[in-house]
């Protein structure tokens, strides 16, 4: 008889759920570690690329992030949802990181950030802008990014997991092994204080987009 090893190809296990991948894997296949680094190797390098402004130790991190994974594989338990397991591995890492100060520019989603903190009307861009238009979004970017990276880290990690990576408030107390309430109560205060700090940085840029 043919095992399933034998008989599953790449696109057989870009099929399965994430909790069936790691049954798999847990089993010994590699395809299938392969098939989940896949599906989320580009998400924890933007997460925490945002996290500590620095692209290439990000893609560091997340490599790190997938080798605990499959060290620890036998530590996964079904019945938690996957991706709550792997952003909580990845944040820990971040954590880490910010701890020691590291600090770079990195890229934001400007709409959805500038969306967030309700000031998203003037922001948005056409969707074919000329040049001009293009430049002055990335400067306003660059004031997001920058914004980001000057609030605490207990409220960056929060503004980056709901208005960047859009995930729930459940979600967000699970990888931070916060409560509900406080998960919201951060939020909310981290959006304040991005405003605060974006306001007077590009007033009047939305004039000019």
């Amino acid at each position: 008889m043919v095992g399933r090893d034998d008989r599953s190809s790449a696109r057989d296990y870009a099929s399965l759920s994430d909790e069936e991948l790691m049954e798999e894997i847990v089993r010994g296949a590699e395809e299938a570690f392969s098939a989940l680094v896949s599906r989320y190797q580009g998400r924890v390098i933007n997460v925490v690329s945002r996290l500590i402004s620095d692209r290439d130790r990000a893609q560091e991190i997340a490599q790190e992030t997938f080798l605990r994974v499959f060290i620890h594989r036998e530590r996964y338990r079904p019945s938690g949802k996957f991706s709550t397991w792997l952003y909580t591995i990845a944040m820990n890492l971040a954590k880490n990181e910010i701890r020691r100060r590291v600090r770079a520019r990195g890229m934001v989603s400007l709409d959805k950030l500038l969306e967030a903190t309700g000031d998203s009307g003037g922001f948005i861009a056409d969707a074919k802008p000329g040049p001009e238009r293009l430049y002055r979004r990335r400067d306003v970017e660059e004031k997001v990014t920058k914004a980001i990276d000057q609030l605490p880290p207990k409220f960056r990690e929060v503004i980056v997991l709901r208005d960047i990576q859009q995930l729930s408030y459940e979600e967000i107390g699970d990888v931070l092994k916060i409560p509900g309430g406080t998960v919201r109560s951060r939020i909310n205060r981290a959006r304040l204080a991005l405003k605060e700090i974006l306001d007077p940085a590009i007033e009047g840029t939305a004039d000019e987009l």
